[in-house]
């Protein structure tokens, strides 16, 4: 049998740490046959009640000594008679729990650490190890540190328990290249006077600062400047950088910005100056980045930075002001007396500030109309009598002045137009001077036009080329073809074209419908033949004919009469028919052309048997 306990460490003067217990099956009561008697066979500090089987300790434990005690406990029955009776024995295995009762220490006196210049701030820089026999969670160590100078910070790390050193400030080699400190750790722990001699309680921590190649550092982050307006050529103010580190290379100057054309810098010195006339009207801030570079000592460029300039012109009041809105002006005929025609206002390019003042007057006194100044910056133009002439224009020639230093001045004329009233609402008719168009207007309203007009251009164009005929000599898609299989009577030269209605077969040629199905047998009865759209030369016609009759791919016409305008009994050619040729009685019979429908009928009845004639002949 085993037991298996967990028991707090620390010094006991008698602490039971268990019971053990072992029963006898024989008879009580028979004198010592159930009666049962315990003996522990442990180390120093337990004993065991024999009676109770109670273990208890005496002394102190310690889990950093000795973590786990294992004994033997015997029990035996008939205690006192020694020689007899019978025993067993069980296994007690007794595990220290921890207390916090050994003191964190470091486990070196000094610590150096090396540090980059440019480490930001927030990083770990290193570790102060500590040492602590206790567990983890019976570890709470407290860092005391001395003459950190605000550059540094000790706090715990959660998981390890070690002090971490946190940087919180920039550091620079150039300013100062090491740092020192003392540091002391401490814990709360349950025997305060427990000292184990291990470790150290007090430390001395050294910081060494490596230095870095650091781009130049302006005096200023951003730079302010103020000039006046119309200066040409002169210094604005100067920039300034250096090298921190302690080779102090020489710094070159530039303006970052390529569009920056109307200043400069002098690349060695950084006085930017004027290249170029400067105008607060056209622009009222120049902004741009000055950019310092390292000229190591081999020549080459090395780390670059960056400062803003803002440079603001100052205004000269080299504008005159102008007046704001139309010169064109109307007023209504039965204008009464006193009537304010217009009330003018006025725009100046230079600053306007709330000292600016404006004053109007007439070149000319006028005996229609007055100017009366409103003290704000504008004027009212004042009808002196009523009624007026329609169509009557008054010419004011109007002088506007500023206040500045010196003062400018405009002269603007203004035309009144005298228009009827509509509908007695005061409202006149706005003169045609009035009624302009703007250029960006009539610009857009001719590209418009313009536009217009190309694609209906290109429409026209397209229908023209869809129109465009095939051929090369001009046959269009409603030519007239005449076709002739046979036909019984033959007549003298052009007189034979009464003898049949051509236009039956041309008409079954343009309605697209061929008077045989493609799969009957025997010879095509029909050979399409075009006419040239203008006949202006027979020869030429006839050449046409002739050589598409030689390339027709279905074969020889039959019968096909091509050009008849010189054949006949007047023709010193003879007849070109070979229709005379041919038996009177012909073999052919064209009753199926009645099977074709009623479109037909017209050309059944040309090329079919009549009955009556049939009858005749019996």
């Amino acid at each position: 049998m085993e037991y298996n306990v967990s028991f707090f460490e620390g010094p006991y003067t008698e602490a039971k740490v268990l019971t053990v217990h072992a029963a006898d099956p024989d008879d009580p009561t028979i004198f010592g046959h159930a009666e049962v008697e315990y003996k522990i066979f442990a180390p120093k500090g337990f004993y065991i009640v024999e009676t109770t089987g109670d273990i208890k300790f005496l002394g102190t434990l310690d889990r950093e000594t000795n973590q786990t005690y294992k004994f033997i406990v015997q029990a035996k029955d008939m205690p006192k008679h020694s020689n007899t009776g019978f025993t067993s024995t069980a296994t007690v295995i007794i595990n220290l729990k921890d207390i916090n009762d050994n003191k964190a220490k470091f486990t070196q006196s000094t610590y150096t650490f090396n540090v980059s210049e440019s480490t930001a701030p927030g990083v770990n820089i290193g570790a102060l190890l500590i040492t602590d026999k206790d567990e983890p969670q019976n570890t709470n160590p407290q860092f005391n540190p001395t003459n950190l100078a605000g550059v540094f910070e000790i706090v715990e790390d959660e998981d390890l328990k070690n002090g971490k050193i946190i940087l919180r400030k920039e550091l620079d080699y150039e300013t100062r290249s090491s740092y020192s400190f003392q540091i002391e750790v401490t814990e709360t722990i349950v025997f305060p006077d427990k000292d184990d001699g291990v470790g150290f309680s007090k430390a001395t921590v050294f910081i060494n600062i490596l230095d870095e190649d650091e781009p130049p550092v302006f005096s200023l982050k951003e730079y302010h400047f103020a000039i006046m307006e119309n200066v040409d050529k002169g210094n604005i103010g100067k920039v300034n950088a250096i090298d921190p580190d302690t080779a102090k290379n020489q710094i070159r100057y530039s303006i970052k910005e390529d569009s920056v054309d109307s200043l400069g810098i002098d690349s060695n010195k950084g006085i930017i100056s004027i290249r170029k006339l400067l105008d607060r009207e056209t622009k009222a801030w120049h902004n741009f980045t000055i950019k310092a570079t390292e000229i190591n000592k081999d020549g080459t460029q090395g780390k670059e930075s960056f400062a803003s300039v803002h440079l603001k012109i100052l205004d000269e009041n080299d504008n005159p002001p102008e007046l704001n809105g139309t010169t064109h002006l109307v007023v209504c005929e039965d204008s009464q007396p006193e009537t304010v025609v217009a009330t003018l206002s006025v725009t100046d390019k230079d600053e306007m500030t709330l000292d600016t003042r404006f004053t109007f007057h007439l070149k000319e006194e006028n005996s229609n109309f007055t100017l009366v100044s409103n003290l704000d910056n504008t004027a009212n133009i004042i009808a002196k009598y009523g009624g007026f002439r329609v169509n009557e224009d008054d010419i004011l020639t109007l002088i506007i002045s500023d206040n500045g230093n010196p003062p400018k001045s405009s002269t603007t004329t203004l035309t009144i137009h005298v228009c009827p009233c509509i509908d007695g609402d005061r409202m006149c008719e706005v003169a045609s001077a009035q009624m302009g168009v703007s250029v960006q207007a009539l610009l857009a309203i001719l590209f418009c036009l313009l536009t217009i007009l190309i694609i209906t251009l290109l429409f026209l164009l397209r229908r023209k080329l869809k129109k465009e005929p095939l051929g090369s000599l001009g046959k269009g898609v409603g030519e007239i073809h005449e076709q002739l299989v046979s036909y019984d009577e033959e007549g003298g030269g052009e007189m034979d074209t009464n003898g049949y209605d051509v236009s039956v077969l041309s008409s079954a040629w343009q309605t697209g419908i061929r008077p045989r199905p493609e799969s009957q047998t025997g010879p095509c009865l029909y050979a399409t033949v075009q006419k040239p759209a203008i006949k202006q030369n027979m020869a030429i016609m006839i050449e046409v004919k002739k050589d598409e009759a030689d390339h027709d791919k279905d074969g020889i016409p039959y019968d096909t009469l091509h050009i008849y305008g010189y054949e006949g009994q007047d023709s010193l050619a003879g007849s070109l028919s070979s229709i005379n040729s041919s038996s009177c009685d012909s073999d052919l019979d064209y009753d199926f052309i009645n099977e074709w429908g009623p479109r037909f009928k017209t050309l059944a009845e040309l090329y079919g048997v009549d009955e009556h004639d049939d009858a005749s002949m019996y």
